[in-house]
């Protein structure tokens, strides 16, 4: 008996806390086709969490495409408490919080760990913005991969998307773009391949993975590999009414379990993804997401770095500066530029 009573303490021990209360969550993820929503937030609404709150939390998960929402309608809905936990691009809300496009500036890093530096330095200040504006509490940022150029037209190096239309991934990619000398061109990511294709655009800017998955390699014949788009940061974020109504245990599993077992796994992956994309756009390589294509692989250059890096710091930079305000430039310069190595002039 004794034997039998200590076995079922160390299992009631080991299989997860014993939460105040049981929670329901409705939650909206990000692009439902695409690979941080099928292998990490998937799994993790669906499987991580409610294994790990024991069955006390149940999650009801969609995504916004499934959904139809308006991308600058997601966190505006969680704001309202429509649902209780949203993710989706950063970039998508910046028409509300300008001041949010200096989460993920583009050209800055070109590594993951870099990449993941620069959101580290500059996620209190995200937190204060999604309050403030989204009424919702950050709970996590995990990248897609770098946001890189696929160009239906023949190219071979950065200076040739002078006079170009392309697609931008967000405010700040459009501003460099113009600096290069190209029209930067609004059009919805479903919508690209269709614009490749009927001449509306000649390059447009996403992950290698989500261009992959896409089939941008069926309109498109070149691959830029310079991250004018950035890592495209994903925020994860609840609703702030519905998380100040949880429990200070609930509040602490969800926290160290999203950041364990969602947002660590995601930026590990996020470096490995660019080369085994790459691979599989161009053939250069192993391409174990399916059947390798041809698109012709552009050898980023030195001087390609460095013109680039140059319209960042004398005119991307300082605009968005200039918009958000000298309050938030002050703050970037002193978090993320800081880490980074990089001083907005405003």
């Amino acid at each position: 008996m004794k034997t039998k009573l200590a076995i079922l303490l160390t299992a009631t021990a080991i299989s997860g806390p014993a939460l105040a209360q049981s929670e329901s969550l409705s939650v909206v993820g990000s692009w439902s086709n695409l690979p941080l929503h099928n292998d990490f937030e998937a799994p993790f609404w669906s499987e991580t969490l409610p294994g790990a709150s024991n069955g006390e939390i149940e999650v009801a998960l969609t995504t916004h495409n499934q959904m139809n929402l308006g991308l600058g309608d997601v966190y505006r809905l969680l704001g309202d408490g429509v649902y209780d936990v949203a993710m989706t691009v950063a970039d998508y809300a910046v028409a509300d919080a300008p001041e949010l496009e200096g989460l993920d500036v583009p050209l800055i890093a070109m590594a993951a760990d870099e990449a993941r530096r620069m959101v580290d330095a500059a996620r209190p200040m995200v937190a204060d913005i999604y309050r403030d504006r989204f009424n919702s509490h950050v709970l996590a940022i995990a990248p897609y991969p770098p946001q890189i150029v696929f160009c239906n037209a023949e190219i071979s190096s950065l200076a040739d998307l002078e006079g170009l239309k392309v697609r931008a991934s967000g405010r700040m990619t459009a501003q460099f773009l113009e600096a290069l000398g190209a029209e930067g061109i609004n059009v919805g990511f479903g919508e690209v391949p269709g614009a490749l294709q009927n001449g509306v655009v000649d390059c447009a800017v996403t992950g290698a993975g989500s261009g992959y998955s896409a089939g941008w390699w069926e309109v498109s014949t070149h691959l830029l590999p310079i991250p004018l788009g950035g890592w495209d940061s994903v925020v994860t974020a609840i609703n702030l009414d519905r998380w100040n109504s949880m429990s200070p245990e609930t509040q602490t599993l969800i926290s160290e379990t999203i950041a364990a077992e969602f947002e660590a796994p995601a930026w590990d992956a996020a470096q490995d993804a660019l080369v085994t994309d790459i691979a599989c756009l161009t053939g250069n390589g192993e391409c174990p997401a399916g059947e390798a294509r041809g698109m012709v692989l552009v050898d980023v250059s030195e001087a390609d770095f460095a013109r680039a890096r140059e319209v960042l710091e004398t005119t991307v930079l300082p605009d968005w500066a200039a918009r958000a305000g000298a309050d938030w430039a002050k703050r970037w310069n002193e978090s993320v530029g800081a880490a980074v190595g990089v001083t907005v002039a405003n």
